[in-house]
């Protein structure tokens, strides 16, 4: 008997040296049995690595998130790394075995998913030294998808609040004036005058009250709502737009000229009047004092899109801040009143439903806007 099992028999004379090798044996294969039953039982993926970065257990969430297979069992995870789509899980592998300490941190695979990896030594406590790792994946893509939901709520919220704001100024304006000429026609006695500003008086209440209507219904959440787009007539709605500005093109004295041809688009209604209205509006409060001012206005289609071009022959826009015309609070000329917030507005609301806007002008001769919408069966399409 060897010297040691003599010495071990003195004290434990019930057991030999082969009996405690048996049970420890058994005992590892015990632990092995269980930490394979509970990798083959976990819901989320998970890998263990050893020391020697060998790809020892995988759970299957992990098999199908990151493609791999039996085959893949007993592989370096150097061979194996490029399953895992993250591409510094070696590194940080080799990390945790170094220092032992845990390594958590957010990480986005290749394929765009978000997870929460955590790196967890595995310890062999009797012999007191790392012997791999544990790494779990845990799928918190919900979590970023919630946040840019979010951004996109603000951000819509944002542009409806700038866009009511910005389109209450005409009719709120319009109706200033017109409480002035009722005041006069009053003291006149002039009933003729007086009947006629109230008609225009009330069709501004009736603008303001629309405006409001549909800020308050494009402001619902989504599932109160389920379709915000309609087919929109572009016709129609540019003629009511400058029919509620009649008494500015009127009193600039500026003529509108029409090349409308019919064109339907999938729009929300609020947005694409406030759209045309900003550009309309724009034409006219930059034009020029010292020509016959005028404004064309040009619906057309061509290969699944609608084309809405709005061009005058006013002051035109400096080449210098051409550049910043759709940059928030970018104002053009500092001796007309604006917020600078229209064009920006404009431009957000047609980009959000994949349309384009392009601008040209020269200094002096005037400014062309040219808006491209998609029609009805290209946005369901892509939809």
């Amino acid at each position: 008997m060897a010297s040691a099992e003599k010495f071990f028999s003195e004290f434990h004379p019930n057991y030999s040296m082969k009996e405690i090798n048996r049970n420890n044996l058994s005992r590892l294969r015990n632990l092995e049995f269980d930490l394979a039953n509970y990798f083959s039982n976990t819901i989320i993926p998970q890998l263990f690595v050893d020391a020697d970065l060998i790809l020892r257990l995988f759970t299957p969430p992990a098999m199908k998130q990151f493609s791999l297979s039996h085959h893949d069992l007993y592989r370096s995870i150097e061979d194996v790394k490029d399953n895992i789509k993250y591409p510094t899980v070696v590194e940080n592998i080799k990390e945790v075995i170094k220092t032992g300490r845990v390594l958590e941190k957010e990480v986005q695979t290749t394929d765009g998913k978000w997870y929460e990896m955590n790196i967890q030594p595995y310890n062999e406590v009797e012999e007191d030294r790392i012997n791999g790792v544990i790494i779990t994946f845990v799928d918190i893509s919900y979590r970023f998808n919630a946040l840019k939901e979010l951004e996109r709520l603000n951000a819509k919220h944002e542009v409806l609040m700038f866009a009511l704001s910005h389109d209450l100024r005409q009719p709120i304006s319009s109706m200033m004036l017109l409480l002035n000429g009722l005041r006069e026609a009053n003291k006149r006695k002039d009933g003729e005058n007086f009947e006629k500003w109230m008609q225009s008086l009330e069709k501004s209440l009736h603008t303001m009250k629309d405006l409001v209507t549909d800020f308050t219904e494009e402001s619902q959440p989504d599932e109160e709502k389920p379709q915000e787009k309609s087919i929109m007539d572009l016709q129609e709605i540019c003629e009511s737009v400058i029919d509620s500005l009649k008494e500015m093109l009127v009193s600039h004295n500026i003529k509108i000229i029409r090349n409308f041809e019919s064109a339907q688009i999938n729009f929300p209604r609020n947005n694409l009047r406030s759209i045309i209205y900003n550009l309309l509006h724009n034409a006219i409060k930059f034009s020029d004092p010292n020509k016959d001012s005028k404004i064309e206005m040009t619906i057309t289609s061509f290969q699944g899109r609608v084309f809405l071009c709005v061009e005058d022959n006013g002051i035109g826009i400096p080449a210098e801040k051409q550049r910043d015309i759709f940059k928030k609070s970018s104002r053009l000329n500092q001796e007309i009143a604006g917020t600078g917030m229209g064009l920006y507005i404009v431009k957000r609301m047609i980009e959000s439903q994949e349309g384009r806007i392009k601008m040209e002008s020269t200094p002096g001769e005037g400014t062309l806007f040219k808006v491209f919408f998609q029609a009805p069966f290209q946005a369901k399409k892509s939809g």
